[in-house]
């Protein structure tokens, strides 16, 4: 974990350390920086981040809001284990999310949401060119949540934004899977769905949407299932 200099942060308002706190932290958890398990002590955050204990324990109240942290009975705080058990439920509402999202931008898009799509989709091409894996994530996730946003339903956005983040753990573990190899599939996929998007075809865009969250899907199953137990380095 990096040290943070006081002397290169802005003067702060009231709330922004506890922002600037939480979303590094939470950036942290999610790229696997701070391993699932992973102990968290607020006496070191504070000392890292040259602020008083207050702010720091409003950051991790709502990063244990999110299920990122968790206390133990013994009042010690830790970074939360990715759930495993409860995989098939996330797996369920992912390729939902991916479906309608996909089908709703077939129908709904307007002309000025296409440029912003096509340039996460260059972005995501880019990341998998320089095997980025943490560039991978993010602009995957900017791909589909701006198709999200061209449906035109801010609850279904929601939702798979928080999908989106919420997996961005298995996501990690489902990139290094390949040993970067990463195969220019989903490159090409994206730009198939980009097509049905554009072409208002949305039984098309609908079946690449389930096409494409099954095989990740179907990936992530692979890995955690050889041998009964996951067998890459975190």
């Amino acid at each position: 974990m990096r040290d943070i200099d006081p002397g290169s942060l802005p003067e702060r308002k009231r709330g922004s350390g506890v922002k600037m706190v939480y979303d590094l932290l939470r950036d942290e958890i999610l790229d696997l920086k701070l391993a699932p398990g992973s102990p968290i002590d607020e006496v070191q955050l504070a000392e890292r981040f040259k602020m008083s204990r207050t702010p720091i324990r409003e950051a991790l109240v709502r990063l244990a809001g999110d299920g990122l942290i968790e206390t133990l009975p013994n009042r010690s705080t830790m970074v939360s284990n990715i759930d495993f058990l409860n995989l098939s439920t996330f797996f369920d509402a992912l390729v939902l999310m991916y479906r309608v999202t996909t089908r709703l931008a077939a129908q709904n898009h307007r002309p000025e949401d296409l440029p912003s799509i096509r340039r996460f989709h260059e972005d995501y091409s880019a990341a998998i060119e320089a095997r980025d894996t943490l560039a991978m994530i993010a602009t995957n996730a900017a791909f589909h949540a701006a198709i999200a946003e061209a449906g035109r339903n801010p609850y279904f956005t929601g939702l798979f934004r928080r999908l989106l983040d919420e997996g961005r753990r298995i996501l990690r573990l489902y990139y290094q899977s390949y040993d970067e190899l990463f195969p220019r599939q989903f490159v090409d996929e994206h730009a198939e769905i980009i097509a049905a998007i554009e072409a208002r075809d949305v039984e098309e865009a609908d079946r690449l949407g389930k096409l494409h969250a099954e095989q990740i899907v179907a990936q992530v199953q692979k890995l955690f299932s050889r041998n009964g137990k996951l067998d890459i380095a975190l």
